[in-house]
């Protein structure tokens, strides 16, 4: 039997035909970026697509003060450093085609856009679609404005060689840590001549004084190039591979990254190869065994509060992602630092 007067308070309350319209204060602020004039919501297949669905500023770089963002998603299209399948050029826009991320977090109980001036700025722009080394340099060059602007970035890629000259930028005053959740370490030597490529942007970063290696966490190794990755361990990386996170549990895991990258700024990079193939497999070096989707989102919320300066998501390659699986866990995995950099110190 349903209390009279319980059956009253709830028709006054919820029959008054605006569903957006809600008490709590958070549930309020999703609302207001999803629901417009007269409660109507927008339509998710509908206008042009954004990554997250984003407001579209193309006008913001060229601004002295990035149009007032405080976060900027940015795409990168380019695949050129790939050992294995290409096709991560297409990875932005693979991921602005996904509808429905978001607004609300609520594991995280906020809107991250209602606490962040955010937007889609657009690509970065390339000088040359056949240079490796001269779309490295326009990346970080890009990068560059966004980080002298106060402006975070967040950028979908593309393969992995772009969080080099973007760890160049965000790590010039002063070396960043790092969150790092992949399949492989991508801290490998010269590779058929060359040292720019998807397997080593982490050895680089080291290198050139931008990256701290023993504030630098990677997550979910696995595979058979281990013999590559001397560097993190001989660096002072924290290595916690893909069976070690099954005996250690997420709770353990995401203790032992915030203890590694502690209070100072730090990056996240995430490959969607750090995910088992099952879950996603539109990318180029999938590797059998991996994270479940749940698991990285535990582990990436786990990191909230904590000084997030800017972050990826790489490695997406729609031609190889028949249901559009890994462009949605791609989109996800950008909502979700997209929510730890709402929730950093400023």
């Amino acid at each position: 039997m349903i209390d009279p007067g319980k059956l009253a308070a709830w028709r006054e309350r919820f029959s008054n035909d605006r569903p957006h319209q809600t008490e709590d204060a958070n549930f309020r602020k999703a609302a207001a970026l999803g629901f417009k004039d007269a409660g109507r919501r927008a339509l998710p297949y509908s206008g042009i697509p954004t990554l997250l669905t984003a407001p579209y500023r193309p006008d913001a770089p060229d601004l002295s003060d990035f149009g007032g963002l405080q976060a900027a998603l940015i795409g990168v299209p380019m695949d050129l450093a790939v050992t294995n399948r290409a096709g991560a050029r297409l990875g932005p826009r693979a991921i602005r085609n996904v509808e429905r991320i978001g607004p609300f977090h609520h594991a995280l109980k906020l809107a991250p856009m209602a606490e962040l001036r955010t937007a889609d700025v657009g690509d970065v722009p390339f000088r040359s679609r056949f240079s490796l080394e001269q779309s490295l340099d326009d990346i970080e060059a890009f990068m560059t404005r966004v980080i002298a602007a106060g402006v975070r970035p967040l950028s979908a890629g593309g393969d992995h060689s772009i969080s080099y000259p973007i760890l160049r930028a965000v790590g010039r005053g002063r070396p960043v840590g790092l969150v790092h959740i992949d399949a492989h370490c991508d801290t490998s030597g010269v590779y058929d001549g060359s040292r720019f490529h998807h397997g080593g942007p982490f050895r680089q970063a080291v290198l050139d004084g931008v990256l701290d290696p023993e504030r630098t966490i990677q997550i979910g190794i696995r595979g058979g190039g281990e013999y590559l990755w001397e560097f993190s361990f001989e660096t002072g990386m924290t290595v916690i591979h893909a069976d070690e996170v099954d005996a250690m549990g997420i709770e353990r895991v995401v203790a032992r990254a915030r203890q590694v990258v502690g209070e100072a700024p730090f990056y996240v990079s995430f490959d969607v190869d750090g995910i088992d193939p099952a879950f996603t497999p539109g990318t180029g070096t999938p590797e059998v065994g991996g994270l479940t989707p749940r698991e990285a989102q535990r582990i990436l919320r786990g990191l909230a509060g904590l000084n997030v300066v800017g972050g990826d998501v790489v490695e997406v390659a729609p031609q190889y992602d028949a249901t559009t699986v890994t462009a949605q866990i791609g989109a996800q995995m950008m909502f979700e630092i997209l929510a730890l950099l709402a929730l950093a110190p400023r």
